[in-house]
């Protein structure tokens, strides 16, 4: 983690395994497939089945479309309110002390929403686990099968709100001012207006750049590129000296950008929560391809 400016928001796998038994922390599996579904965009599917197959040895599931995401909202995977984002903690065995670590089996972006979540709400002693489950399992740490273990209930309480997402709002007034960068995390071909999923219109937020949640990990081990990588190619797109705006379809991969520059120290850094889920269905919003 060395050059890291908060190494403390990614842990490795020896780190878990030290401290697998220790009680005051939570490890957490967050992953979650989405399905190119052309008619509704994409289904969600929580890895539930999967966790219960094969997990890191006393580590829960947390459904990120139900427990960490409002029910009411008409977009997928918006931000809760801070009580009920508190009530889920609780649920899971948090409270203001706990450590918690995220871990995703495929993508790790699901785990840095939860990291993501987390920070908003003031939650700062949390970690994505660096090669997530992938990594766990190949080095042949604990692992077991099952529900998972339940945590006594928690005293989790929300003792600050940041406001780290973004609405369209902002996203709009950012729109040819050179002081905020607005950088796009789904893939190249997204991007350009390919791609798997259509999110209502292909392309991307104009001008908008681009810099993939996927082109921040090493594809031998699904770890972090190293910092001074990370560094040349946040800065590559200008998000190292500027306000950054984050999006992708659903707020999701955007996560891992965020986390990469917070790692790094920049701090002024926002997350469009409905990022696509709803900018590209509005045709009164500007969009790009090409």
């Amino acid at each position: 983690m060395t050059g890291f400016a908060h190494p403390e928001f990614l842990v490795g796998t020896d780190w878990l395994a030290q401290h697998l038994q220790d009680p005051g922390v939570v490890v957490l599996d967050c992953t979650i497939n989405l399905v190119p579904k052309p008619e509704i965009t994409y289904e969600v599917v929580p890895c539930r089945a999967e966790f219960e197959r094969s997990h890191i040895a006393g580590a829960q599931f947390i459904d990120v479309s139900r427990d960490l995401s409002d029910q009411q909202a008409k977009i997928r995977f918006m931000r809760q309110s801070p009580a009920d984002f508190a009530a889920a903690m609780r649920r899971f065995g948090i409270s203001n002390t706990t450590r918690v670590v995220t871990y995703s089996t495929g993508n790790l972006w699901w785990a840095s929403r939860v990291w993501w979540l987390l920070r908003e709400f003031g939650h700062d002693n949390a970690a994505v686990l660096d090669g997530g489950y992938a990594k766990w399992a190949r080095e042949g740490r604990p692992v077991e099968t099952g529900t998972g273990t339940a945590r006594l209930a928690g005293d989790f309480t929300v003792r600050q709100v940041r406001n780290l997402m973004a609405d369209k709002v902002a996203v709009q007034a950012a729109m040819g001012n050179p002081a905020v960068c607005t950088l796009n995390a789904l893939s190249a071909a997204q991007h350009t207006g390919g791609g798997p999923t259509n999110y209502g219109r292909p392309g991307r937020i104009a001008g908008s750049l681009n810099l993939p949640a996927g082109d921040l990990l090493d594809p031998a081990t699904g770890c972090f590129l190293p910092p001074e990588e990370l560094r040349h190619r946040l800065g590559a797109v200008g998000a190292l000296d500027r306000e950054v705006i984050l999006y992708c379809g659903g707020g999701i991969a955007a996560t891992a950008d965020a986390l990469a520059l917070i790692m790094l120290g920049h701090d002024r850094v926002r997350v469009y929560d409905a990022s696509l889920n709803e900018w590209a269905p509005d045709q009164t919003l500007p969009m790009e391809v090409g």
